[in-house]
């Protein structure tokens, strides 16, 4: 979509929902709901690179074949917290709710075996728990344009 189709796109959102205060009110409160949850996911493994950052080196060798050496796992680390801190606020939606979805959708392809097999040995049933978490960040992605509550302008 062009630049100025984005422009034009935001007004007409907020027209659309803008007439229906129960719905502005629905939206507005769905959408704080995702971007709180979200950015809290994405803090926690931001802050996990800092804190175990071992853990970071074996999932990055193990699941994308790569040795990644400390360092990289730290400005992965602040690389997430910031994205994490941007979707809390609001800031830069486009960029930061995109980057949201693309960074977890590498992460959900990755693990592409044990979403096909999660019952496999070793039990990895867990995984599954990616797809819900990519589709709230489309949604979040997808909704951008209404998403105005208790965001903070840039």
């Amino acid at each position: 979509m062009s630049a100025a189709k984005l422009r034009h796109a935001e007004p007409a959102a907020a027209e659309l929902a803008g007439s229906d205060p129960v719905l502005r009110r629905a939206l507005t409160q769905a959408l704080l709901a995702l971007r709180i949850t979200l950015a809290v996911f994405l803090l926690q493994w931001g802050v996990e690179k800092f804190v175990v950052p071992e853990s970071t080196s074996a999932i990055w060798s193990h699941f994308y074949g790569l040795a990644l050496p400390p360092i990289g796992g730290y400005l992965f680390g602040l690389i997430e917290i910031a994205l994490a801190v941007c979707i809390l606020l609001g800031l830069f939606r486009t960029v930061a709710y995109g980057a949201g979805v693309a960074l977890h959708l590498v992460t959900v392809l990755v693990s592409w075996r044990q979403l096909l097999d999660p019952w496999g040995d070793p039990i990895n049933h867990l995984f599954i728990a990616g797809l819900p978490v990519l589709g709230a960040f489309v949604a979040l992605f997808l909704l951008r344009h209404w998403d105005q509550g208790l965001t903070v302008r840039a």
